[in-house]
């Protein structure tokens, strides 16, 4: 028996020391198993499993000997979840490639969510909801609703952390609903991730209404896996309603588990708060110790966030009164380099992370106590240069703007373009004319104008509709509609002074935009200026 177990461990190291070799051979005792229990035997929680791993190496070999595409992609999922960190995004890219031969949009989808909670989990938050975004695109044509819904919660946890609070807790109460009766864990993950969203938005009454639901519904499930979060979340909700002894205690509390499971991101947000809580208390000596450890987290793990580097700041004032410019300079520089961690890693928050002590200031005090002079000259012509730049920049899109004519698109069908379609000429005219009719009575500013509701309006399917506009009007469906909405917001601007006295989120609801914050995304990218921009010199130009 000694000698069995000696054998399997030796065989699991050594493959998944080798992770590329292909001359794996199955175990007589595994040799006759087939694919359903291999699944059955890999339960998906226990990583570095020695036993599961064996499993999943045997599998794959299975299935690569009966190149069954199918099964190579769910024994490559199982080598995730059995394997070294370093290993699983080699093995997620294998999954999606073994995948993508079946055709089977589920198993591609499922790839896709695979590969987006492995780059989650990295940090690498964008190139993780780039993978979503695909995998929503293959797990929406299915009736898959629990992967549905598994890839809209990943997205509303990227929305969360980019800021877009408002639009992570819609999708979050899309969420629970399902979850409540499909999945105990992924129900109560969304409770607490819904509860943050709410701490984030100012609304802690909600936030704690969900805290005390989540831990009752875990006794209720008996999965006490995410109690110490929800007292986390409240720890942090008191600190926001000024009960700083309530949320010492209770971050206090839970810091030992966390620490035992080695959550980096809670554990750190944990002594922020802390930290925060005796510094509004005027216990500062006492804040120090945990305003440091953000420090040593970036230090150690380059783990921060925007509101974390709020910890800089309050170590930066606390030195500059102790007239201990030896620390101070060493915050002042660790939050330059944490400041350039963020301006790369959090492009779509860049403008939210120089609020109360900006970057300028902060060069301009590293620079005072260096005496490097020349350097903050540099700076400052730079910014003065790259402020006159934009403003005549934004002089000329604006000037160009104002001369351009309505764009009118020609409809014409020619033998040539309808053999490259590969469909009926006849049937090309006749949607080019419904298409006409369709930008006449403007049906493009419906909010929820999609692919589906356009190839109806245009009385044919939807590949056709695609392949037709994509063609005839050069652009992809979306950036379609959404290349309409701006150019109508733009000539009611340009004639209309009525609509110059309305706000943005008047315009955006006007134009069918499901947000202000896409509709001023939309208009920015499309003409280059701001909606703020255009009306202001609109107005500047009527009164001169």
């Amino acid at each position: 028996m000694t000698k069995k177990y000696l054998l399997i461990i030796w065989l699991c190291l050594y493959y998944n020391a080798y992770p590329q070799q292909n001359n794996f051979v199955i175990p007589d005792s595994l040799s006759t198993k087939d694919y359903e229990y291999f699944s059955k035997n890999i339960l998906y929680e226990e990583r570095d499993s020695i036993k599961e791993s064996l499993y999943a190496q045997s599998w794959l070999a299975k299935a690569k000997r009966e190149r069954n595409y199918g099964q190579m992609a769910q024994s490559y999922k199982a080598l995730i979840y059995t394997s070294d960190k370093k290993l699983q995004l080699i093995y997620a890219d294998r999954m999606l490639i073994a995948a993508k031969k079946t055709a089977d949009f589920a198993l591609i989808g499922s790839g896709y969510m695979t590969k987006g909670v492995i780059l989650y989990d990295s940090k690498q938050h964008m190139k993780a909801l780039d993978n979503y975004l695909i995998a929503d695109e293959y797990i929406s044509k299915t009736n898959n609703q629990y992967q549905i819904y598994k890839v809209k919660y990943g997205i509303a946890q990227i929305k969360y952390y980019l800021g877009f609070y408002d639009e992570a807790i819609a999708l979050f109460k899309e969420c629970l609903g399902y979850f409540k009766e499909e999945n105990s864990r992924a129900y109560l993950n969304t409770l607490h991730s819904l509860g943050l969203s709410y701490n984030r938005t100012g609304k802690y009454k909600l936030c704690s209404q969900m805290n005390q639901l989540g831990q009752s519904e875990g006794l209720r499930f008996k999965n006490l896996e995410m109690q110490s979060y929800f007292i986390h979340s409240e720890g942090v909700n008191q600190y926001f309603k000024h009960n700083y002894p309530d949320a010492i205690k209770k971050l206090t509390k839970v810091l030992p588990a966390l620490k035992e499971t080695k959550d980096l991101t809670n554990e750190t947000t944990a002594y922020f708060f802390i930290g925060k809580s005796y510094w509004a208390l005027k216990l500062q000596e006492k804040a120090l110790p945990y305003l440091k450890k953000i420090d040593e987290a970036f230090q150690k793990q380059k783990y921060i966030r925007p509101d974390l580097r709020e910890a800089y700041e309050l170590l930066i004032h606390y030195y500059q009164e102790q007239n201990d410019k030896e620390l101070e300079l060493y915050y002042v520089t660790a939050l330059l380099k944490v400041d350039q961690v963020l301006i790369k890693d959090y492009k779509y928050l860049s403008g939210k992370i120089h609020k109360e002590y900006d970057t300028k200031n902060l060069i301009q005090t590293q620079r005072n106590i260096e005496h490097h002079w020349t350097i903050i000259i540099t700076i400052m012509t730079a910014i003065i240069v790259i402020l006159v730049y934009r403003h005549y920049k934004n002089k000329r899109l604006f000037e160009e703007l104002m001369n351009r004519k309505p764009e009118t698109i020609q409809s014409l069908v020619s033998n040539n373009t309808s053999k490259e379609l590969d469909i009926n000429p006849e049937l090309i005219t006749a949607v080019l004319k419904n298409l006409e009719k369709f930008e006449r009575n403007k049906k493009y500013l419906e909010k929820d104008m999609n692919l589906a509701k356009m190839a109806s309006l245009l009385n044919t399917n939807t590949k056709y509709a695609s392949k037709i506009i994509t063609r005839y009007r050069k652009k992809g469906i979306v950036e379609y509609i959404t290349y309409l909405k701006i150019e109508h917001i733009v000539e009611l601007l340009k004639n209309e002074n009525l609509y110059r006295n309305y706000k943005n989120e008047a315009l955006a609801d006007e134009a069918g935009f499901g947000s202000t914050q896409n509709f001023t995304r939309a208009f920015k990218n499309q003409t280059g200026l701001s909606p703020t921009y255009f009306i202001s010199e609109l107005k500047n130009q009527q009164h001169s």
